[in-house]
């Protein structure tokens, strides 16, 4: 059996396997929150560009709004940046390299994860590996024009739409033509400027929808790096940012890379190929490691930096297992401890009725929604037939909101383009509900339309539909007072019940929920 059949023997029986497994854990938050962007199309939202709700629209047309509907395409994502890792080594060194890379970064439990569940990563991941790869054959052709400049372009741009982090791959174009003394001449020749122009094109659409919306997502990247607050030197954060590496990267495989990264940057200097894999990795990862010097930036922002990376490292230790058989076990302890944590990983995220819990872990984001949901129906029919009339539902966060949107087995929107459940009304906008259609929010009246001297109008002379309404606030957490937003916002607020959402004794989460009577909007 070839080396080439055998890696696509091995992604093919992952991809089944994975496709497998969409439908056997509820969605997380995030996947939810994306499926109520793809179910209201925008040129691009509060802190992401568009495209993971243009994919995940595009499958769920197919398939539903089911789990499977949602993250369809993550399994194939996955496939995908294997196959383009595999066939990109064999081109740089040799089809076993290929093999190898495969399989360690599906052994890594982070990029198993990703291949489960549809996020921005496993787009982002895709296209990163997809440029880098059309770049380098750009080079191979260079000096002539060829249509794999712009087409490099197109493919940073795509994932600039799916994650604004791709952006940094123009940085490593630009370092690897910068640093090697053949290729500066590209800067004078039309090749750079037309991978420019075409990624150029890709920034009109965020670009217009943040003109339009204040500039928002400046100001939430900034506050997501901390960067809106003075710069500090905290040590415990920079050593929570590594430790988080080598718990979701497998620590002997995250330990590898490492050590083959800091030995074979001396060899970048005069092999170009190790050059182009350095800096195509590098950036990404040290403007995380300087940004948690001051807060500690998650394990998934970085992860576009282990791609090239960790072929860097697959072509390091390989020249020296041949000559070390300590070596080759450590690759081969690597390997089963990333494999063992990735088995552990599926095992605790569709975990069977019959395993015991002792302790909450990660994957309870995952469980207990549609529960969560039916649950929030029963109370809402019961508050409705004691009080007479209906009511809307407002959730403490845009997590939970998104969630009920998903699970509610009566989604029941209010008016059109309203989501199923708000989040607490609020000058400050916090995220994409911010932006959609809001129960504070006035309409205009139309035009020589009957005016009740009672209603409530602004300025601008319009009605808010909502005021004289009843609410349910749902709260999670142990009974505390609500929020002045909802307080203020409402006449009267009182606690009506509690839901507990169980999987055997561990508890999962707990709700709280607040009848609040007679929506007067909140003062200024």
């Amino acid at each position: 059996m070839t080396t080439s059949r055998a890696v696509w023997i091995f992604v093919l029986v992952l991809t089944a396997i994975r496709l497998a497994l969409l439908n056997a854990t509820l969605l997380s938050p995030d996947e939810a929150y994306y499926w109520m962007w793809s179910q209201r199309l925008a040129p691009s939202y509060f802190s992401k560009g568009p495209g993971v709700a243009f994919v995940i629209r595009s499958s769920t047309a197919i398939f539903g709004d089911t789990e499977f509907g949602v993250r369809f395409w993550s399994p194939i994502l996955g496939a995908a940046t294997s196959l383009l890792l595999f066939y990109f080594a064999r081109r740089l060194f040799s089809a076993t390299a290929g093999f190898w890379t495969v399989v360690a970064l599906n052994v890594t439990p982070i990029f198993n994860l990703g291949s489960l569940v549809l996020t921005i990563d496993p787009l982002s991941i895709f296209f990163w590996v997809a440029a880098f790869y059309t770049f380098w054959i750009a080079l191979e052709k260079s000096p002539a024009f060829s249509w794999w400049w712009p087409f490099t372009g197109l493919l940073i741009g795509l994932g600039f739409l799916c994650k604004y982090t791709n952006a940094l791959e123009l940085v490593s174009v630009l370092l690897v033509l910068g640093l090697t003394p053949r290729l500066r001449r590209e800067f004078t020749r039309l090749n750079l400027y037309s991978l420019g122009a075409v990624f150029a094109v890709c920034l009109i659409p965020p670009i217009v929808w943040n003109q339009q919306h204040a500039w928002i997502t400046l100001a939430h990247l900034k506050s997501r790096g901390s960067l809106d607050s003075a710069p500090g030197f905290h040590p415990l954060e920079l050593l929570s940012f590594l430790a988080e590496h080598f718990a979701t990267y497998s620590p002997l495989l995250f330990l590898g890379l490492a050590w083959a990264v800091i030995r074979g940057a001396r060899r970048a200097h005069h092999q170009f190929k190790m050059l182009f894999l350095l800096w195509f990795g590098l950036p990404v990862f040290l403007l995380y490691l300087l940004l948690s010097i001051n807060k500690a930036a998650a394990p998934n922002w970085d992860c576009l930096a282990f791609l090239s990376l960790g072929l860097l490292a697959i072509v390091y230790w390989r020249e020296r297992a041949t000559a070390n058989h300590r070596v080759r076990t450590w690759a081969a302890a690597a390997m089963f401890l990333g494999t063992l944590m990735s088995a552990l990983l599926i095992v605790l995220m569709t975990r069977s009725v019959g395993l015991q819990r002792k302790r909450h872990d990660p994957t309870d984001r995952l469980r207990g929604w549609r529960a969560l949901s039916g649950a929030v129906v029963q109370v809402r029919k019961d508050f409705e037939a004691k009080s007479g009339q209906p009511a809307f539902l407002i959730a403490d966060q845009r997590d939970r909101a998104s969630e009920l949107a998903f699970y509610l087995p009566e989604k029941r929107i209010e008016r059109p383009g309203h989501p199923p459940a708000y989040i607490p009304e609020s000058q400050d906008m916090i995220n994409q509900f911010s932006f959609w259609p809001r129960y504070d929010e006035f309409e205009p009246l139309p035009p020589n339309a009957q005016r009740d001297p009672n209603d409530v109008f602004t300025e601008e002379q319009g009605v808010n539909v909502f005021v004289g309404r009843n609410a349910l606030y749902l709260q999670e957490g142990k009974l505390k007072r609500p929020p002045r937003s909802i307080t203020s916002g409402f006449s009267r607020v009182e606690p009506i019940a509690t839901i507990e959402v169980r999987a055997g004794d561990q508890l999962l989460r707990q709700l709280q929920i607040y009848a609040c009577y007679d929506y007067r909007t909140m003062p200024l």
